[in-house]
C-alpha cells in the first residue's frame, strides 16, 4: 500500500471505499461488508485503516482452563498485537455475540494497543469508559456496556467474523461509524485512481443539486453526464 493511498483512505468513509471497489473490479456486488448497525466511539475521528491482527474473546463465563494458561494465552495475545506490518487494526470477535457482555475495549485495553502502534479496533462486541478512551484510536463495536464481565482471549491470529463479514489474519480492514469492509488484494493497485474517479463523478450530480434554481431538468442533465462518466 502506497502513503499516497494510505492517507486518501483515512480520509474518506466507508461507503466511499465500497463503491470505489466496486469502480476498481467494473461491476456491482461486492460484498465484504459487515451488515447490520455498528456504533463508533468516535465518529469525528474518520476512517481507521489496518492490516487485521485477529483474535477470539468470551465473557459470559468465567474461563475453565487453568489460570496459568489464561494467563500465558493473554500475554500471547498483547505479543501477537504488537506485533505485525503496519498499519494495523484489532479485529476482535466476542464468541458471547449477540449476547456480549464483557466490555473489552475500555481506556487501559485501549490506550495499551494505542501504545502498540494499532490504529484502531473493530468489533462485535462491547465498549465502555467513552469519554475516556484515546484520541487516535477509534473503536467500532457492537454495543456499548458497563462491565467487562468474564472476559479473556479464546484464540488469537484464526480470524474473526464480525456482524456478518469475515475477516481474515492480515487482511487490509477499513472502517468508521458505518461498519467495516476488506479491501481484495487485486484491487489495491487501481483503487486510489478508482476513489478519485469516484469523487469527480459525483460532483457531476452534487454540485448542480447544490445549487439555487436546481429542478428535474437540470437532474436529467447532471445524471446524464454522471451515467456517461461511470462508463
Amino acid at each position: 500500500m502506497t502513503p499516497s493511498l494510505l492517507d486518501l483512505l483515512k480520509k474518506v468513509d466507508t461507503p466511499t471505499v465500497c463503491n470505489a471497489i466496486e469502480v476498481a473490479q467494473g461491476k456491482r456486488g461486492f460484498a465484504r461488508f459487515t451488515r447490520g448497525t455498528m456504533l463508533a466511539s468516535a465518529p469525528e475521528e474518520g476512517a481507521m485503516v489496518g492490516y487485521a491482527r485477529t483474535a477470539k474473546i468470551a465473557a459470559l463465563a468465567p474461563p475453565t482452563e487453568a489460570p496459568e494458561v489464561i494467563k500465558a494465552r493473554r500475554m500471547d495475545y498483547y505479543r501477537h498485537m504488537a506485533g505485525g506490518p503496519r498499519p494495523a487494526l484489532a479485529v476482535v470477535e466476542d464468541l458471547d455475540y449477540p449476547d456480549a457482555v464483557g466490555a473489552y475495549w475500555g481506556e487501559i485495553n485501549t490506550t495499551v494497543h494505542k501504545g502498540f502502534g494499532l490504529s484502531g479496533a473493530l468489533t462485535n462486541g462491547v465498549m465502555r469508559d467513552l469519554g475516556d478512551l484515546p484520541s487516535g484510536f477509534p473503536v467500532v463495536a457492537g454495543s456499548i456496556g458497563p462491565s467487562h464481565a468474564f472476559v479473556h482471549v479464546r484464540e488469537i491470529g484464526t480470524g474473526a467474523d464480525i456482524m456478518g463479514l469475515r475477516v481474515e489474519e492480515g487482511e487490509l480492514v477499513h472502517a468508521d461509524r458505518h461498519g467495516a469492509l476488506v479491501i481484495p488484494p487485486e484491487v489495491m493497485e487501481g483503487l486510489e485512481e478508482a476513489i478519485l474517479k469516484l469523487l469527480e463523478t459525483e460532483k457531476l450530480v452534487l454540485d448542480p443539486a447544490r445549487k439555487e434554481g436546481f429542478d428535474f431538468e437540470a437532474f436529467e442533465a447532471a445524471w446524464s453526464g454522471f451515467e456517461a462518466a461511470r462508463t
